[in-house]
């Protein structure tokens, strides 16, 4: 170091394979927190057809159900995320249905 400034580097990898391509707009939301940041970012590199419920993300995130939920939460009161609850046809509670957007959606007022 010179003159007491820090030095960075950037390893960067040759992303010929095995990378997801999103969005950077979540990235640079300044109203998400980290733990919002990465969940989306996992869920954008899921494939489509992947368990999206809460005990879904549990299986390939450290954290707990109450970290998945809040962040959800926080990614749903930020427009990136609505969800839907669904029944069955008696009425019945049948899931939820998660809308993932790469950008926030204005909510109805």
């Amino acid at each position: 170091m010179q003159g007491g400034a820090a030095v960075s580097e950037v390893i960067r990898v040759e992303k010929n394979r095995n990378y997801t391509v999103m969005s950077n707009y979540h990235l640079a939301d300044r109203r998400l927190s980290l733990k919002a940041i990465g969940l989306l970012s996992k869920i954008l590199s899921l494939p489509d057809e992947w368990d999206y419920t809460i005990a879904g993300l549990t299986t390939i995130c450290c954290e707990g159900k109450a970290a998945i939920a809040t962040a959800i939460q926080e990614l749903e009161a930020a427009g990136y995320i609505v969800r839907r609850q669904l029944r069955t046809k008696d009425g019945a509670f049948g899931g939820n249905e998660y809308i993932v957007h790469e950008e926030p959606i204005e909510k109805d007022a």
